[in-house]
């Protein structure tokens, strides 16, 4: 039966190709309304699922969708409907001495399957992103989330065929094990596979997958406050990493202080307090802490405390000397992600931006702005944190490969 789905998406990509830019863009704009009218039922889906999970997991708040969050996912699609197609863009043109004229152009994947986690709102975006960049997608999505995929999913496919499009551009897998490795080693029907969850996931994923993965790794985020950092910038940039949503991959994780600003970490963390932040410090900032910070939110670092991704009100505090080793303390145990430097010495954060290894790199602004949509590219279908094909936001064009076109008049190769 996975076989025969597989298939049927394999074979729906054909059919994309088929939809010009503005059928794409109606059916974008027309599910777009659809989740208004829905979201009530969609909402109860959700709220079946929640039942299941404790309100303490961290992945909590990713499941759990709102009207408000409705409304920011379907604004999210109008804006992939309005953006500029990213196919048939000609990226590289040339005539070679014999006459040949050669063009690389962008074309679609095909067939490009997601593996998810308590994340609904993907569902959406990577239905809207892989329509839009020609591609059918397979879905396969945790149990935590499964009645309110099959909810969205469904939906989708309903006004797909109210629409006379193939509703096989869209494919639910069941939320099972076994469906996640078949389509792990679905060589021949599907094109690219792309993990979007935890560490264990993404590892699992990359390891295991015959079908070429690009990787959207953990985010575990570090923000520098150094010696030449403005106390009410970097006191709002810190608060707004941590606080705006704690359990998203652009979070902010571990605070590294230079030494010389201890004194104006009661000031830098009194915001913390409002959100009930616990923190793990090492001894200077443990010591600087004690008496201004609730004693029932502050702990002693271990060596744990360093290189989690915490998905939760908490981050950890490491006291450092130089922006120098600053630098290698994200080298070891920073995720390729987001990293951010706080300062206002210019020299200290060219030195940072440069030496960083990170898909994403920010001075003075906080990491919580690694995203797709802030990024102007309308809706995301993961963070990448390797290297090869895509780095950071993956939007349209990160979703499209390319193709040679050559054109001869009667050329043969000695």
């Amino acid at each position: 039966m996975l076989t025969s789905l597989l298939q049927s998406a394999k074979d729906a990509s054909i059919d994309i190709a088929l939809l010009d830019e503005a059928t794409i863009n109606g059916i974008l704009l027309r599910i777009a309304d659809s989740i208004h009218v829905h979201s009530q039922a969609i909402i109860e889906a959700n709220s079946e699922d929640l039942a299941k999970m404790s309100p303490d997991n961290p992945l909590y708040d990713r499941l759990k969708l709102t009207d408000d969050r409705l409304a920011a996912i379907a604004s999210d699609m109008r804006n992939v409907a309005s953006l500029p197609s990213p196919l048939g863009r000609i990226l590289k043109q040339s005539v070679l001495p014999n006459g040949l004229e050669l063009t690389r152009i962008s074309v679609p994947f095909g067939v490009i399957g997601v593996v998810y986690e308590a994340r609904p709102n993907v569902t959406f975006d990577v239905f809207s992103l892989c329509l839009k960049a020609g591609s059918a997608c397979v879905l396969k999505g945790g149990k935590d989330a499964d009645a309110t995929n099959q909810k969205v999913v469904g939906i989708i496919r309903q006004i797909l065929t109210e629409m006379h499009i193939n509703p096989d551009v869209i494919t639910l897998l069941p939320a099972t094990h076994e469906a996640t490795a078949q389509l792990l080693h679905a060589n021949g029907l599907v094109d690219l596979v792309i993990p979007r969850g935890s560490k264990r996931l993404i590892d699992f994923v990359r390891t295991e997958a015959s079908v070429p993965v690009i990787e959207t790794g953990a985010g575990v985020c570090h923000a520098y406050f150094d010696k030449d950092a403005d106390l009410q910038k970097g006191t709002a940039i810190i608060n707004n990493a941590k606080t705006r949503r704690v359990s998203v991959c652009n979070a902010l994780d571990c605070m590294l202080l230079h030494e010389d600003r201890l004194s104006d970490l009661p000031a830098i963390c009194r915001p913390l307090q409002d959100s009930n932040v616990l923190i793990y410090a090492d001894a200077p900032s443990l010591a600087a802490l004690q008496g201004s910070y609730p004693a029932e939110l502050l702990r002693p670092s271990t060596d744990e405390s360093y290189g989690t991704e915490f998905l939760s009100y908490t981050m950890a505090i490491k006291t450092v000397a130089s922006a120098n080793e600053a630098i290698r303390h994200i080298r070891h145990n920073g995720s390729g992600h987001s990293e951010c430097i706080i300062t206002d010495n210019e020299a200290t954060a060219s030195q940072f931006l440069r030496q960083v290894d990170a898909a994403c790199v920010y001075h003075n602004a906080p990491t919580a702005f690694t995203d797709g949509a802030q990024f102007g590219l309308g809706a995301e279908i993961g963070i990448s944190t390797q290297k090869l094909h895509a780095r950071g936001p993956m939007a349209l064009e990160e979703i499209t490969t390319y193709k040679w076109i050559i054109k001869g008049n009667g050329q043969v190769r000695k």
